[in-house]
């Protein structure tokens, strides 16, 4: 049974019982009702008799079954929650930074290569195209151009850097300058992968060569020692858990091989888990991901 008719199902079952329990309840108090009129009449000694007429107004309530949304344990919000001396109202989550810290600059690393699928992804007929909303017909930097807007519109203050189809040591010279720029602010890393394979379970993400004729890894490890803390990483890709994994280990190596506390200020947006890949539907644009944090308005009005 689909959703929709299960809902309606349930609606109009519980719709039913309360309509009837309405009912018992408005005839049992009709009879009370007419019970102290014929006590009062007689006590009166009228000889009238007291004719009634009663109006039940059928009522009929749902009673919407209770809902379970959202069910992970990260989702259960009241449990993880305390008392926030910063905000007026309501509770904040545990994970909230209990102070807000600014994001000076940013690096848009997009890896489309345009006209060419990657060796791992079988693309269905017809399958999302459109980047940042542009179909990709040798735009790349209309793309690259219209993320960098995008943003914008979120942090008008911060520096914005794209690399389009970059290599290894593009990246690197690109993270070591933001990170030099931003001193001690947050960085934010964007990284399109949907023109190259999907990130490996030792956690790689790919890049290109000089001459475009072979995909490059680069473990995420270098990334994150070019980087640094604190920074924010975005990854639209397909297999983007593999990614969020890899730093979870990173993270456990440098906390055991430490004698202290070494937890790193990183926030990791991953568009799928480990195993999923994103979604081909010509309906929706390739980057779903990415517009949905960019620009959500847009993406609420047409879907």
């Amino acid at each position: 049974m689909a959703l929709g008719d299960l809902m309606a199902s349930r609606i109009s079952q519980s719709s039913v019982a309360s309509s009837n329990h309405l009912g018992e309840c408005s005839t049992q108090e009709y009879v009370d009702l007419v019970g102290q009129r014929r006590d009062r009449d007689s006590e009166t000694g009228s000889s009238s008799q007291a004719n009634s007429t009663t109006i039940t107004i059928a009522t009929s309530m749902a009673y919407l079954p209770q809902a379970v949304v959202l069910c992970e344990l990260r989702h259960e919000a009241f449990e993880g929650c305390v008392p926030s001396g910063s905000l007026d109202s309501g509770l904040v989550p545990k994970w909230r930074p209990k102070k807000l810290m600014k994001t000076g600059c940013a690096a848009l690393v997009l890896c489309l290569n345009i006209g060419v699928d990657p060796p791992d992804v079988i693309k269905i007929s017809p399958c999302a195209r459109m980047e940042c909303w542009i179909a990709p017909q040798k735009a790349l930097e209309t793309i690259g151009e219209t993320l960098n807007l995008q943003y914008e519109g979120l942090q008008p203050k911060a520096c914005y850097k794209t690399q389009l189809d970059p290599t290894v040591e593009e990246v690197r010279k690109l993270c070591t300058a933001r990170r030099k720029y931003a001193k001690s602010e947050r960085v934010l890393f964007h990284y399109n992968g949907h023109g190259v394979p999907k990130p490996t379970a030792n956690g790689e993400i790919w890049l290109f060569n000089k001459s475009y004729t072979h995909y490059i890894p680069l473990p995420i490890s270098d990334l994150d020692s070019w980087l640094k803390t604190p920074a924010i990483y975005v990854f639209d890709c397909s297999a983007a858990g593999m990614i969020v994994n890899a730093f979870i280990e990173l993270q456990e190596r440098s906390t055991s091989s430490s004698s202290g506390s070494s937890l790193r200020d990183c926030i990791l947006l991953a568009a799928c888990e480990a195993h999923e890949s994103l979604p081909q539907s010509a309906e929706f644009p390739a980057d779903v991901f990415t517009s949905c944090l960019t620009t959500p308005i847009k993406m609420a009005l047409r879907w």
